[in-house]
């Protein structure tokens, strides 16, 4: 997994806009992917929701009505 997010590091920083930018985008689909997982993990460990939201640099509710539901 780090070697593929590190080529698409690496293509999102391409000359060609046209690769950088779907490599931009697959970036933000997988971090999105492990932030949610992330979150799992610390709701299953037991941290509150201000905890998770404090970490990720956002409201407990706006983390709450992210990934409250899943």
């Amino acid at each position: 997994m780090a070697d593929d997010l590190a080529e698409l590091v690496r293509q999102a920083q391409d000359d060609d806009p046209l690769l950088a930018l779907q490599a931009t985008a697959a970036l933000r689909r997988e971090l999105e992917r492990v932030e949610a997982v992330q979150v799992r993990r610390a709701r299953v460990a037991g941290l509150a929701w201000a905890q998770i939201a404090n970490a990720i640099g956002v409201t407990k509710q706006a983390v709450h009505k992210k990934y409250g539901k899943r």
